[in-house]
């Protein structure tokens, strides 16, 4: 008798709760908002450019814009911010040096050029922020000043491009970069030719460039992913049932053992018989053969003290339940689960001769589906 009043008491004070091994869910596309101060970086690269000038039109000139005659390199310097994942601004330099194309020979001009340009990052827009992915495709558009230092002239543009970013490490990044500067008449200070073409080009001056170049990303470079408030309370929901249905499980037992106090006041009571009428149960995270809560096995240890005491045999059940994976793989899943529980008892002192284990498969006996992801322990009949 006084071992049942153990039992007793040890069942009441297990109303322990399920932890889920997961990470909060988190929105795809929306992040939340990160201070001015984050997400700057600076950029630095060199560039193979070729100048189209209007002059050109009629000058019975090749029309590629790619020619050697027409080819300079040159060097840019850019900073820029991100405010959002998909959007930014960028403010770049790049010159300094130009090219006269009137005719084949090479007539040198020093230049430079100014652009503001809006960055869209079309991969974290298409298909979410990532921020270890390798490539991000940048559409850029934009407007800017030229300044011919030669002929001491300025003249405005409009540019757009592609710029490609390669990620190095969160910091660093290499860039290449696809562009062109659509720029007034005279940013190849020669003035505005009276003869006009039938192409947007041929009325003015154009650069083409392709750089190469390294990304620093400034401070804090990345951004905090918006959790996904439903997918939370829903996983808050499954852990609530899981909890409801180890009380469930507790009070059934203690319900069980005031019963048999009430009726076997006078005399010893074949104890074991009794107490295999009620299982006890250790509840699993969904897919995963790891007991869920330790606190599930403080139930399963009073069980295990009472049967080595008495030399009782156990018998461990393991379910999963049939909503998710198919009856092979629940079949295999409820034996593991079976397996580690036996295994729980043996480091309780319970001889493993005295264990028999056996997986039920995938089940739907109890509502929700979650009650259904345990191993029951019981005395053998």
């Amino acid at each position: 008798m006084k071992k049942l009043f153990i039992v007793l008491a040890m069942c009441g004070l297990t109303m322990g709760s399920m932890a889920q091994e997961t990470t909060d869910p988190v929105q795809k596309y929306s992040v939340a908002t990160n201070s001015f101060w984050s997400n700057w970086f600076i950029q630095v690269g060199a560039d193979w450019n070729a100048f189209y000038s209007n002059e050109e039109h009629g000058q019975g000139l090749a029309r590629s814009p790619f020619k050697s005659f027409r080819a300079t390199p040159g060097f840019s310097l850019a900073i820029g911010k991100w405010f959002t994942p998909g959007l930014g601004l960028r403010t770049k330099f790049s010159g300094v040096w130009g090219r006269t194309v009137v005719d084949e020979n090479k007539h040198s001009n020093k230049t430079w050029t100014l652009n503001e340009n809006v960055l869209f990052n079309l991969s974290n827009m298409l298909y979410g922020y990532n921020p270890t992915r390798v490539w991000n495709f940048v559409p850029f558009v934009g407007a800017g000043i030229n300044r011919n230092c030669d002929a001491n002239c300025y003249s405005m543009n409009l540019s757009a491009g592609i710029l490609n970013t390669f990620r190095v490490s969160k910091h660093v990044g290499i860039n290449l970069e696809l562009g062109w500067n659509f720029a007034e008449s005279d940013f190849d200070g020669v003035s505005y030719s009276s003869i006009e073409g039938g192409r947007v080009w041929d009325s003015h001056d154009n650069k083409f460039y392709a750089e190469v170049g390294l990304t620093f990303n400034l401070g804090k470079a990345t951004w905090n992913k918006t959790p996904d408030v439903d997918a939370i309370k829903a996983l808050s929901q499954s852990q609530i049932d899981a909890l409801n249905a180890q009380l469930n499980d507790a009070n059934a037992e203690n319900a069980r053992l005031k019963n048999l106090l009430a009726q076997k006041k006078d005399e010893p009571a074949p104890v074991a018989k009794n107490y295999s009428n009620t299982p006890l149960s250790v509840f699993f995270n969904i897919n995963k053969a790891t007991v869920a809560s330790r606190k599930d096995l403080v139930n399963i240890k009073s069980l295990a003290e009472f049967a080595k005491e008495n030399n009782s045999n156990l018998v461990v059940t393991g379910y999963a339940d049939s909503a998710t994976g198919s009856a092979a793989y629940n079949q295999k899943l409820s034996e593991r689960r079976a397996e580690t529980v036996a295994n729980e008892l043996v480091k309780m002192g319970v001889s493993r001769d005295n264990i028999s284990t056996e997986g039920k498969g995938g089940v739907k006996d109890l509502s929700p589906v979650s009650y259904n992801r345990r191993a029951t322990v019981k005395l053998a009949d």
